[in-house]
């Protein structure tokens, strides 16, 4: 897993368009984010600046790079070739997606941390850190499910568009509006709960017995979207 982790790693600095929708944008936008949190905290809360650096992060530098890269790999046979060896199936899934979730992740720390210093840090950093990886491990999953109704790369740029802006929209939704209405609609929709435990962690306020239940729903999606992982991924090119 880790051989393959580490070719791909060389393959992502090696392709410009991966640089630029993987790295290049999402801290571009976060950095203006943070630049402009005075603007941003005037919409909503100050926990929803996080929570949108996060998700445009995980949207576009995990989720839309791992479907754009599973969708490559396995039109130019590589995918087929890795399976032929000794590596079972998730060791080489896990290869392929374990640079991308490492760079996402620290852009993520990254990013944080620095609004933690200009602005003000997290209250729960626990709770925060738990959101991340729960939210981290759901847009893995998804990226997963999509790349099984991906024919090609660049037919990623279609597949990914939709689920990309739905959990960017849902977290501006849910740090704007808060869930004292339509609650238990937001958080059953992708990154609503991931969006109100981040709030929570970065406020504080409330208490963890009831922010700790929001990590159902993501759990939940994460084993939705494995299961449609199992069902529809394929490993040869799709005709």
């Amino acid at each position: 897993m880790l051989d393959i982790a580490r070719s791909e790693l060389i393959q992502i600095f090696r392709n410009r368009l991966v640089l630029v929708t993987g790295l290049v944008i999402p801290v571009a936008f976060s950095a203006y984010v943070v630049h402009q949190h005075e603007s941003f905290a005037d919409l909503g809360t100050l926990g929803y600046i996080p929570a949108i650096v996060m998700f445009v992060v995980l949207a576009l530098g995990l989720y839309t790079t791992a479907v754009t890269t599973l969708a490559s790999r396995r039109q130019d046979l590589f995918l087929k070739r890795l399976r032929s060896t000794a590596v079972s199936d998730p060791d080489i899934l896990l290869g392929l997606l374990l640079p991308l979730t490492v760079m996402a992740l620290i852009q993520v720390g990254v990013i944080m941390a620095v609004f933690g210093v200009v602005v003000s840090g997290p209250d729960q950093i626990p709770l925060l850190v738990a959101a991340v990886l729960a939210t981290t491990v759901m847009m893995g999953a998804l990226a997963l499910a999509t790349a099984g109704l991906t024919n090609s790369p660049e037919h990623a740029q279609v597949t990914t568009l939709p689920l990309s802006l739905v959990v960017i929209v849902v977290a501006s939704w849910v740090g704007i509006t808060g869930t004292e209405d339509l609650a238990y609609v937001k958080r059953l929709i992708p990154g609503g709960a991931a969006t109100e435990l981040v709030i929570n962690a970065w406020e504080g306020g409330v208490p963890l017995s009831d922010s700790l239940p929001l990590l159902l729903p993501t759990a939940a999606w994460v084993g939705a979207s494995i299961s449609l992982a199992v069902q529809f991924f394929r490993w040869e090119p799709r005709r």
